[in-house]
């Protein structure tokens, strides 16, 4: 380690350097050496070892895809791997296709009943669980209990209660004497069917969410509501729903970009359902690679998907910037 003489270092006498003239803290930074770039590296080799491997991984699951889709939506690609450039040809055949219309009017259908099922009610459902006195920790496994389930089966589960003959739900329907419902098979309905599965099976991870951010609110500003006489709906709103906000926030976006990819609950329940109308933007991709083998197409309509999402969360993230510095 290399040392500085005493004598090399002037220091300021008290007297001469007038009060805030900010020559101490100049003299201080002159006197200050920069440390070389191979140091700092060399001191920070483990770190960056670490480092390394989740970029490589993050960098071959995640950009090289990205990138492979960006090049293939420019090209046709047949079944033995074959590639021809074509420009934009695919995106103006999907533009011309009738499924991409509807395909997008279902996933906008769905994100926002989605938002209206799958964002409220893990909210309500974690309010009153903060509001019980007993039994608190057995409620939080029973509505977890469903993301511990293999989505897939439990997707194979809701299809058996669904079914319009001996399904659980029209056999309890029956029991009460109640019409009946094709649930899957009718266009009024599949839908929201699909909702109410998305629901219930998505619905732990966001209630728990909402817990953690409930058990965070300082009690004094309850008993201060309670003090000036607020009942339980004046509380939620003046003081659970404020003190949630980020949180709220940030899971309404991760609501959107999720829902606006749902491909599970078509693909398993519905198969696009009648007349297309679950056929939502990613389940059109799957049809275009898997049944009709046309991967550039596939790759274009997921592009397409990608800028929107992107465009969603710049603006998203823009809009927050400016709430936060109001």
């Amino acid at each position: 380690m290399e040392f500085v003489p005493l004598a090399a270092i002037s220091v300021p006498a008290a007297s001469t350097a007038p009060a805030g003239s900010g020559r101490t803290a100049s003299s201080k930074r002159r006197t200050r050496r920069k440390v070389p770039l191979r140091v700092r590296v060399r001191d920070n080799l483990t770190g960056y070892l670490f480092l390394l491997g989740a970029v490589i991984c993050f960098a071959y699951f995640s950009w090289y895809p990205i990138g492979r889709e960006i090049v293939m939506s420019f090209q046709k690609t047949n079944f033995a791997g074959n590639t021809k450039w074509v420009g934009t040809a695919n995106f103006t055949r999907i533009k011309n296709d009738p499924e991409f219309w509807t395909a997008w009017r279902s996933t906008v259908e769905f994100t926002l009943f989605a938002l209206v099922f799958g964002y409220a009610v893990p909210f309500v459902v974690a309010v009153v669980i903060n509001e019980l006195r007993h039994a608190r920790s057995y409620f939080r496994l029973l509505v977890y209990l469903p993301v511990m389930m293999p989505p897939a089966a439990a997707a194979f589960l809701w299809k058996w209660f669904y079914d319009p003959g001996d399904g659980v739900f029209n056999t309890v329907l029956r029991d009460l004497h109640l019409p009946t419902s094709q649930w899957l098979q009718s266009t009024s309905t599949a839908l929201i069917s699909l909702v109410f599965f998305s629901t219930w099976i998505n619905m732990g991870t966001g209630t728990l969410i909402y817990l953690a951010s409930l058990q965070s609110i300082p009690g004094e500003l309850y008993e201060a509501a309670e003090v000036e006489g607020a009942g339980v709906f004046r509380r939620i709103w003046h003081v659970t729903i404020p003190q949630t906000r980020l949180i709220l926030s940030l899971l309404l976006m991760l609501q959107i970009v999720a829902t606006m990819q749902v491909f599970l609950e078509p693909f398993i329940l519905s198969g696009g359902g009648p007349e297309g109308k679950t056929t939502t933007v990613v389940y059109l991709i799957y049809e275009y690679a898997f049944h009709f083998n046309n991967y550039g197409s596939a790759a274009a309509l997921g592009l397409i998907l990608l800028v929107v999402l992107a465009i969603f969360g710049g603006a998203y993230l823009f809009i927050s910037s400016r709430a936060e510095k109001a």
